[in-house]
This record gives C-alpha cells, structure tokens and sequence, in this order.
C-alpha cells in the first residue's frame, strides 16, 4: 500500500518515510503544499498523512480541493495545533482523523491502519449499496444523503455518524460506540466532539424539515428512529 506524508519538517517526515516504509508501505514524501496536493491529484493512495501548517499552500485548502475533486482517500492531519476549533474546522474540510504534535509512531500508525481498514470495507463490499431509514437514504461510497427528494449538507464525518447510526436504527447507540466505530479505537481526543456532529446531523436531517427521528436517550446514548421519523 501506498502513503502519501505531506510534512514541512524534515526531521517528522524522514521519520515518518522510515516508519512506514519498516512497516511496509511504500511512501512517497512532499515538503510543501503545492506539491503535496499535486501527489495527491496525480497518484492513487491507501491514506494521505497531511500537515496542517505548509508552505505554499496550507493542510485545510489541500483536504477542501481534493474533496471538491471527489477525491476520497482517506486523510489524517498533523499539527501542532491542538484547539478544538482546528480540530473542527479540519474535520469539516473533509479530513478523516487529527493527530496532534508530538505524537506517538505507533498510535499514528494504528490510526492510518484503521482509516484504510474503513475505506477498504466501504469500497469492497458491505458497505457499498445505500442505506436507507424511512426516507432517510446515504450513499457511502458517494459521501451522500438525502430525505425524500433533497440532498443534505453533512460533512464527510457528520455522513459516517450518521451511517452509522442509520445501520443500527431502532437501537440506542453510546457516544463510545460512536467513537470506536466512527473514529477508532486509538482516538484521545475530547469524546464530546461527538455532541457536535449530533448536532449537526440533528439540524441536516430533523430541524430543517420539522422531524425528531434522531433522539438524545439522557445517561444513555442516541437512537435514530426505525422509521426515519
């Protein structure tokens, strides 16, 4: 498999291109965003390891451009930066998981193992037909949804929260289920991150057309009606 690190420090993305290549995968490494998004537009990727403050061009226009190319491979960011608001805001380009600087190798490496492990699953086979909730239906190879007949606004994580709650429909799911099925398992960040993208879900698919199919079970979880509401 093939990985694409785009990192400006040369000492983090030397050791990156070692770590990985011992562990298997062939690497390709770019020190500046221009480049980095030009590897990523011209190449095929299991995952893109993507620093957030670049030269020429930076992390959170790179992930915006090639999802507005329809280009899916799976991206984790690398920052320094650690606020909640970086977190968000880069989620919402269409990231898919945020490491913060320092990090460790390994958890890095679990988290680049987990990303490819869920796309490889969506684009193999379970999880290629649309899944359907009332009138609620997604596609998750396309990264879309739609009630009835218009499509909604979710980001690519707020589309995989929803998917999941969608496949366990009628049933009261935990923000640690969500955590482990939608992030992974080596996720250390603020676990309320996932109360924002409920909130969001919720305004996408319940507020804007006047339903209450995803409820809050208080001390519990969150279940999506099996009737789509």
């Amino acid at each position: 498999m093939k990985l694409l690190v785009v990192e400006d420090e040369i000492g983090i993305a030397s050791s990156l291109h070692k770590g990985f290549t011992a562990d298997g995968f062939t690497v390709d490494v770019a020190h500046d965003g221009l480049d980095g998004l030009h590897l990523a537009q011209e190449n095929e990727y299991a995952a893109i390891i993507l620093d957030l403050m670049l030269p020429g061009l930076n992390g959170y226009r790179i992930c915006r451009q090639l999802r507005e190319d329809g280009n899916l491979t799976p991206i984790l960011m690398l920052t320094a930066k650690d606020g909640e608001f970086d977190e968000m805001e880069g989620l919402d380009t269409g990231a898919d998981d945020y490491v913060t600087k320092p990090f460790s190798y390994s958890v890095l490496l679990a988290r680049v193992r987990a990303l490819i492990r869920r796309s490889t699953a969506t684009s193999g086979g379970a999880l290629d037909d649309a899944v359907s909730v009332g009138d609620l239906r997604l596609d998750p190879r396309a990264h879309r949804v739609w009630r009835g007949d218009t499509e909604l606004d979710l980001s690519p994580r707020a589309i995989a929260v929803l998917e999941y709650l969608m496949h366990n429909a009628g049933l009261v799911v935990s923000k640690d289920d969500i955590l482990r099925n939608v992030w992974d398992h080596a996720f250390d960040g603020d676990p309320n991150i996932v109360e924002v993208y409920i909130s969001r879900v919720r305004a996408a698919i319940d507020t804007a057309f006047d339903r209450k199919s995803l409820e809050t079970v208080r001390g519990v979880g969150y279940r999506l009606s099996a009737t789509g509401g």
